[in-house]
């Protein structure tokens, strides 16, 4: 589980409770079933409107993904690359194959089994390089839907508050109902914003950066891949793949193998 996912969107909906508690005001009063049914139900109906059914009935993956996914140290997958690659340089590439069980990533064992059955180099690396590009298209799939909701779940705030001010100013007999009036307008435009705010732009801006460190680790992967059936020495797989890291990751991984 991504802590840090959990901890900004409780500090987020506690530094909004703590406004509304600090500012005198009733949480109660912030419930209003028409509003929610106009916000939700117009944002989830658009966003159908826009996607396939069956991808839209997958954004609770998505939101596992953002939540659950465990992060993926590069410094551990390039020692295992360099491990293999002093496997195969020790006792021949096809040793590789007695190890498949204990590669983590199904992402290396793809590539190992290719290098071991000796496929064609450039053909090991279109395999790689398109299994790479319909990952980076899935992941922007998942993103665009949240997106979408993020964008139309505002819009449909805003139709809510036009709606009460319509019903508001088609009945102003009674000067009282006004204020109430006004207010109850003003929800819907309320959780469009904090639907887009705090819960589908953060998790979309976080799919975006998973999809980031994803990409990074399958390159990695994959240059090593290649590295190690083109018979590098280990220590120039490593040198290769360190390249990837930036300079303090580069350091703190130098520093942990030469202890």
């Amino acid at each position: 589980m991504d802590i840090g996912t959990i901890i900004g969107l409780v500090v987020a909906i506690g530094a909004i409770a703590a406004g509304i508690v600090i500012g005198g005001g009733n949480p109660a009063a912030l419930i209003d079933p028409a509003s929610i049914l106009v916000v939700f139900g117009g944002a989830t109906g658009a966003t159908v409107l826009s996607f396939p059914l069956a991808r839209v009935l997958k954004i609770h993956k998505v939101f596992l993904k953002a939540v659950f996914a465990k992060q993926i140290d590069a410094g551990e997958v390039i020692t295992d690359l360099v491990k293999y690659a002093e496997i195969a340089r020790r006792e021949g590439i096809l040793a590789l194959e007695n190890h498949v069980e204990d590669m983590k990533d199904p992402f290396i064992v793809r590539g190992v089994k290719m290098a071991v059955d000796g496929t064609d180099p450039e053909f090991i690396q279109q395999i790689l390089d398109t299994e790479l590009d319909a990952l980076q298209d899935r992941h922007a799939q998942g993103k665009q839907v949240l997106d979408t909701i993020g964008k139309y779940a505002p819009a449909f705030g805003m139709i809510g508050t036009l709606l009460g001010l319509i019903f508001m100013l088609s009945n102003m007999d009674d000067p009282s109902k006004i204020g109430p009036g006004m207010a109850v307008a003003l929800i819907t435009t309320l959780y469009g914003a904090m639907i887009s705010n705090m819960v589908t732009g953060p998790i979309a801006d976080r799919l975006a950066a998973r999809d980031g460190e994803e990409v990074l680790i399958k390159t990695i992967i994959a240059a090593g891949v290649m590295s190690i059936q083109s018979g590098d020495n280990p220590r120039v797989v490593e040198s290769k793949l360190l390249t990837y890291l930036p300079p303090s990751q580069r350091a703190a991984f130098e520093t942990k193998e030469a202890a």
